[in-house]
């Protein structure tokens, strides 16, 4: 029942985390969009006003006129429009996530044992936990600290997009080398979301409200302020693909299991941010199909380096491993997850579905189960004890 009850949060967490995300991730795009598709006003009245831009636009029937000022309006509306609950719900939804699936059993999603690092391959679970809570924290300190030192008048931006991205790569070694690879994947992207989400909590929004405050007082607002919000926000539109990607990679074993990990991640956050650049260029009426291009060459290089071997290498002088002693394998190491009714504490239904009760139900997977063993990253934390000699022997199972 217990595990039972921990499934049925995950599903309504990310149910949450989903909705939330997709709201927050739809009003950024929308309003990057309607920022960069601003035009001067053509009405005297509005440009005297202070009127910056303004757009038209139809919609479900209906007509739209936004407009952006310059400077302060004459008058705000006491129900003013506020853009923040929505990015605090995904990171407090997504960081739950992770409490349950990572951090309640760290030994066997968050701790890499064939980590080249000594150290990290002997985490225990709660110092697999710290490190993971550090590496979030750490992440967003880096990140924010070359945003004011490099570019604090936001001056040189081009510039700090460089370090970030050079950070980004640092960062899809530094997981790949401490963490198990699912886990990687997963907290790479959680940095990105967790600058996103503190971008909104500690500048945008306070610098939004020290702008309101002043205009309510008949002040002139600070224009750093708008100029520093507007920074972060367009980091978090580019930070928007990458993140996306990293959080649904929790099935494709081929990325996060290989040895290269890291550089497959860094070639799709690259081709996220390539391919996001053409839509904000696109909204602002300028349409250069190089980016989309560029992007995608990107995603064909991590196809060819996430590629396998066309067989598992196996020992040429090793007899030839038929299915049922396969199975016997499979069935003593795997099975205590993978099965109909998993064994192993915490699993109330099989990982993605995959059990092995039979040895046809292995057969199917000869070449995953190759893949992900001859990786080491099955069994997870190899917390089954699989030997050597029986990975050798699944990477000499033939048909």
């Amino acid at each position: 029942m217990q595990a039972y009850l921990l499934d049925f949060a995950n599903f309504m967490l990310r149910w949450l985390h989903v909705i939330a995300a997709i709201a927050w991730i739809g009003e950024s795009i929308y309003f990057v969009m309607l920022d960069n598709g601003l035009r001067t006003p053509k009405a005297t009245e509005d440009r005297d006003k202070g009127v910056f831009g303004e757009m038209w636009a139809v919609h479900g029937g209906g007509f739209y006129h936004n407009q952006k000022y310059a400077t302060a309006p004459a008058k705000l509306p006491a129900d003013l429009h506020w853009s923040f609950w929505k990015a605090y719900t995904t990171w407090l939804s997504g960081f739950a996530l992770f409490i349950l699936l990572y951090m309640a059993n760290p030994s066997f999603y968050l701790v890499n044992p064939n980590a080249s690092w000594e150290w990290a391959a002997s985490m225990s679970g709660w110092q697999a936990n710290v490190m993971a809570l550090l590496f979030l924290l750490g992440g967003w300190v880096v990140y924010n600290e070359l945003c004011k030192r490099i570019s604090p008048n936001m001056e040189r931006d081009g510039v700090l997009s460089l370090a970030v991205a050079v950070m980004m790569v640092v960062v899809a070694y530094l997981s790949t080398q401490i963490f198990s690879g699912r886990a990687a994947f997963l907290l790479t992207g959680a940095v990105m979301a967790t600058a996103m989400s503190a971008n909104v909590f500690f500048w945008i929004i306070p610098g939004q409200r020290r702008m309101v405050a002043a205009m309510t007082a008949g002040e002139t607002p600070n224009p750093m302020d708008g100029k520093r919000g507007k920074q972060r926000s367009v980091h978090n539109t580019y930070f928007t693909l990458p993140v996306v990607l990293l959080m649904i990679s929790n099935h494709t074993a081929f990325a996060y299991s290989h040895e290269q990990a890291w550089v497959i991640m860094s070639l799709f956050i690259f081709a996220g941010a390539l391919i996001r650049q053409f839509f904000v260029l696109m909204h602002a009426g300028r349409i250069q199909p190089a980016y989309p291009v560029a992007g995608t060459a990107l995603i064909a290089v991590a196809f060819w380096v996430a590629a396998p071997s066309p067989s598992p290498a196996a020992d040429p002088d090793r007899a030839a491993v038929g299915l049922e002693q396969a199975h016997a394998i499979v069935e003593s190491r795997c099975a205590a997850c993978h099965a109909s009714q998993p064994s192993q504490p915490g699993f109330n239904t099989p990982p993605a579905g995959v059990a092995y009760d039979s040895p046809q139900q292995t057969a199917i997977r000869r070449q995953q189960i190759q893949q992900v063993v001859a990786s080491g990253y099955m069994p997870l934390g190899n917390i089954t004890g699989m030997t050597d000699e029986e990975r050798a022997a699944i990477a000499a199972w033939t048909e």
